[in-house]
């Protein structure tokens, strides 16, 4: 079974919103990954808001979005150019999918009241959904301008927490920009989650995010860097974004061979987060790739107890339990599996180990045959499908499996030598039995002396004396 890269939590965090008085003002997150959504975060007074615009933002309150979309385009009849309304109606097009009428409504809004820093993050957000390049003019926008709700006449705390909220915001905007500008300018994107750092030195995101990329990259060092600094700035174990930054630490160090400081990290996490299959999954793995198979064992079974449905994993754990020896373990795992997946040829081949180390050639005999049929170009299940019916005492379907292998590939292990000479020497075809056990001696080179002890003897007893 091929082992999964360790599974990913995504997604920011959510924020509280901050204090409000009437105008409710929306602004839009990226968060990780494609996710855009608009968020109502806070209110500023507007002494003049139009009766229908305001009717309209209780409506929005109330989740009504149909009402609030006929209040507000009575609000535009009577003012063609009111931005708010228009940024208002972008928000319920965007809450009823309407993407395109969303944008469009954000960019009356812009364009009636440019130096607005909610509209320009929506706007540009939108856009960046779309894939569209004009993303970018208005997420830039956005880090130069400052949030709704900064105001010189508020008292020094509120000053300071309005400070703080405008930091936060034109963070958020960075990190939008960085976020989409990933992929083509990755170090403009790296810049961009530095500036958001610089803003929210407190917040992991922007060395989470920066992580993220670093990984992407195989810039493994600076990854390593970026998850360690998150770490530090929000150590609480319940956070989605620790877990995520401990995980990012743990395939940096399986990917650089460092299983010893995987261990540790997965090992918080499992007691952190007793329920998430795929912690006690990657444990499990690691652990096994350490040889520390016991322990190893109880972290998968604990994880697919988690995740019943996760066929890898069973087929991880099936794997796990042939290497530790406990085959009876591993044919009960096979066997369902290979009831889920009949067509899945690598099931067949373990389960036929399993039943051969068992010493039931019978039954491994003929889930190797399956897997044979199911997938005729893989030498190795041929091999297997000779000693399990050598031992059957079929010999003729042990020479044919051993002659399908070297069709497929001329050179052979010297143990096939030695299996397809005692098959044909059982058949009494004593002439290819002798050129097989030549070949045997040939290649063995002392690793297997039981047999070539045998193969010598038989030679001795079946080739003819010379005179």
């Amino acid at each position: 079974m091929t082992t999964r890269t360790f599974c990913r939590w995504s997604g920011g965090r959510p924020r509280p919103a901050a204090s409000a008085t009437l105008l409710i003002v929306l602004i839009a997150f990226a968060a990780f990954g494609q996710t855009h959504t608009t968020v109502r975060h806070y209110k500023e007074r507007i002494d003049d808001t139009p009766p229908e615009i305001a009717q309209a933002e209780e409506a929005i309150q109330k989740n009504d979005f149909t009402g609030a979309e006929t209040l507000l385009k009575k609000a535009l009849d009577k003012d063609p150019k009111n931005y708010q309304a228009w940024f208002d109606l972008g928000f319920v097009f965007n809450h009823l999918d309407r993407t395109e009428e969303s944008i469009h409504a954000y960019r009356q809004s812009v364009a009636a009241k440019p130096d607005v820093f909610e509209t320009n993050l929506n706007l540009g957000l939108m856009l960046a959904r779309l894939n569209s390049p004009e993303a970018e003019r208005f997420l830039r926008a956005a880090t130069t301008l400052k949030p709704a709700g900064h105001s010189a006449d508020n008292h020094a705390a509120d000053n300071h927490a309005a400070d703080n909220h405008v930091e936060e915001g034109q963070a958020r905007a960075w990190l939008a920009l960085a976020h989409l500008v990933e992929n083509t300018r990755p170090e403009d994107a790296f810049q961009a989650y530095r500036k958001a750092a610089e803003l929210t030195p407190k917040d992991p995101e922007p060395h989470l995010s920066a992580g993220l990329l670093h990984e992407r990259r195989k810039e493994f060092s600076d990854a390593e860097a970026e998850y360690k600094q998150a770490l530090t700035l929000d150590p609480r174990s319940n956070d989605p974004s620790t877990s995520e930054a401990a995980i990012g630490l743990t395939n940096i160090y399986m990917k650089s061979g460092r299983l010893g400081d995987a261990e540790p990290l997965l090992r918080r996490l499992a007691t952190e987060r007793p329920n998430d299959a795929s912690i006690h999954l990657q444990l499990g793995r690691v652990l096994a790739a350490q040889g520390k198979k016991d322990d190893a064992i109880a972290e998968m079974q604990a994880g697919v107890k988690l995740a019943p449905t996760d066929s890898e994993a069973q087929g991880d754990l099936a794997d796990l339990y042939a290497s530790a020896g406990k085959n009876d373990l591993a044919e009960t795992a096979y066997r369902a599996l290979v009831a889920a997946h009949p067509n899945d040829a690598e099931l067949h081949r373990g389960l036929g180990k399993a039943l051969l180390l068992q010493k039931k050639f019978p039954e491994a005999e003929q889930e190797f045959l399956t897997a044979v049929r199911l997938k005729r170009d893989w030498p190795d299940v041929y091999v297997d499908l000779a000693w399990a019916a050598s031992e059957n005492k079929n010999y003729e379907l042990t020479v044919r499996a051993l002659n399908g292998r070297a069709l497929l590939n001329g050179e052979m292990p010297a143990i096939c030598f030695f299996l397809r000479a005692s098959a044909y020497d059982h058949l009494r075809d004593y002439k290819q039995a002798a050129v097989d056990y030549h070949h045997f001696l040939d290649v063995a080179n002392g690793k297997y002396p039981d047999q070539e002890w045998q193969a010598t003897h038989r030679l001795i007893a079946i080739e003819p004396k010379k005179r």
